[in-house]
C-alpha cells in the first residue's frame, strides 16, 4: 500500500510538472511571419538612432566583432522582424532583449532601413566551389535529410533573385537573411542554437531547427566558414 501511494504520489507529481510545462509552454511569444508583408520605414529616421547600435554592429553595419551579426545589406523586412522578436521575447538576447524594449514600431522600421539602406561586407577571401561547406550550401546532403541553403537564401547567399519573389512560397523570402560576408563565428553560433533547439521564436527558426537538427558540429563549422566568403 505505501508503495501504491508512493507511485500514485510520483505520477500525480509528473502530471502536474507537464501541465505546468505546457502552460508555460503556451505563454512564450511566438512569431508567425509565414504572411509576414515587406516592410519600409525612413532611412534618414533610422541614422539619427543608429548610434547606439554601433558599439557592437558598427557605424556602417559592419560588425566590430565576428561574434556579432553584420546588418548592412540585410532586407528592411528581415531586420525589422528580428528587432520585433528580441522585443516581443520571441528571440533570446540579454543584451538586445533591453535595448529592444524601447523601441516603438516606426523606430524599428526605421532602424532596419538604415541598415538595410548600407552596403554589405565584401567577401574575405575567395570560396572554394569543391569545399564539404559549397557542396552543403548548394546541394545539401540528401542522405542526411540535409536540404540546400540556397534554396531560401539563394545560389549567391544573398537571397533569391527577384523573379522568383512572386511566386515563392510563405514565408516571404524578405523575412530570411543574407548569408554572404555574414561573420562565420556568429553564423556558427545560430546553427548551434538552432541545432539544440535553443532558438524556435518564430516560423523561420522552426524551419531552421529541422534543417540544422541533422547537421554536425563539422558540418555547421565548414558552412559558417564558407557563407563567410560568398
Amino acid at each position: 500500500m505505501i508503495f501504491t501511494t508512493r507511485a500514485t504520489i510520483g505520477a500525480s507529481i509528473a502530471l502536474l510538472a507537464m501541465a505546468v510545462g505546457v502552460a508555460l509552454a503556451a505563454t512564450v511569444p511566438f512569431d508567425d511571419l509565414r504572411e509576414q508583408a515587406p516592410l519600409h520605414g525612413d532611412t534618414a529616421a533610422g541614422a539619427t538612432k543608429a548610434a547606439v547600435c554601433a558599439a557592437c554592429h558598427g557605424a556602417n553595419g559592419i560588425a566590430v566583432a565576428a561574434t556579432f551579426p553584420n546588418l548592412a545589406g540585410q532586407s528592411q523586412t528581415y531586420l525589422y522582424v528580428q528587432l520585433r522578436a528580441f522585443k516581443d521575447g520571441a528571440r533570446t538576447n540579454a543584451v538586445m532583449q533591453p535595448l529592444a524594449r524601447t523601441l516603438t514600431d516606426a523606430d524599428m522600421r526605421n532602424l532596419a532601413a538604415h541598415f538595410a539602406s548600407l552596403p554589405g561586407r565584401p567577401a574575405a577571401h575567395t570560396a572554394q566551389a569543391t569545399s564539404r561547406g559549397s557542396i552543403l550550401f548548394h546541394d545539401g546532403d540528401a542522405a542526411r535529410g540535409v536540404p540546400p541553403c540556397q534554396g531560401c537564401h539563394g545560389v549567391d547567399g544573398r537571397g533569391p533573385h527577384p523573379d522568383a519573389a512572386s511566386t515563392a512560397p510563405q514565408p516571404a523570402w524578405s523575412t530570411f537573411p543574407v548569408l554572404a560576408g555574414q561573420n562565420a563565428p556568429y553564423v556558427l553560433a545560430q546553427l548551434q542554437a538552432y541545432h539544440d533547439g535553443t532558438r524556435i521564436g518564430t516560423s523561420n527558426d522552426k524551419v531552421m531547427q529541422g534543417v540544422a537538427h541533422n547537421l554536425d558540429a563539422a558540418d555547421m563549422q565548414v558552412l559558417a566558414d564558407y557563407v563567410s566568403t560568398l
